[in-house]
């Protein structure tokens, strides 16, 4: 084998369909576009959504709901999550920089603390929010909840 007898595999290349080459191609006068209408035409490009003339979804169906523009999304972190980082880091006060370099959280995250789980150590915590059941869980072992 050598670079001047390389060839594709048999079946694997096609012919390409060369349109509006002349009647003896089979493909030439309207060259395959039909007769008359936009899509005949040259320049014609069909618009996004667009079904042949009928109504497009998105205009058949109706307007919903709203989005608030003064929405704050919080990164929720659960309790059991908490102990978790008890257990295997040993620590006993956890602020947003720990939660980042633990990896739970981004640097932009803003932080709420929610109650799922349950709390066996003594936690000075630090975070946006906290859920009425974190902060009694986590006072109820006698830690504090530091909202910032």
């Amino acid at each position: 084998m050598n670079l001047n007898n390389l060839k594709p595999a048999k079946g694997s290349t096609h012919k390409v369909k060369r349109i509006g080459r002349g009647q003896g191609s089979g493909r030439g006068g309207t060259s395959t576009r039909g007769h008359k209408g936009a899509q005949s035409r040259s320049g014609y490009s069909r618009k996004f959504g667009f079904e042949g003339g009928q109504m497009p979804i998105q205009r058949r169906l109706p307007k919903y709901g709203f989005t608030n523009p003064n929405r704050v999304e919080y990164k929720p972190i659960n309790l059991s999550t908490l102990q978790e980082l008890v257990d295997k880091k040993g620590v006993s006060v956890i602020n947003i920089d720990d939660l980042i370099s633990f990896g739970l959280v981004a640097k932009k995250d803003l932080v709420k603390i929610l109650g799922k789980g349950e709390l066996n150590a003594t936690l000075e915590i630090t975070a946006h929010a906290f859920s009425k059941s974190a902060i009694a869980a986590i006072e109820a072992k006698q830690g504090k909840a530091i909202k910032l």
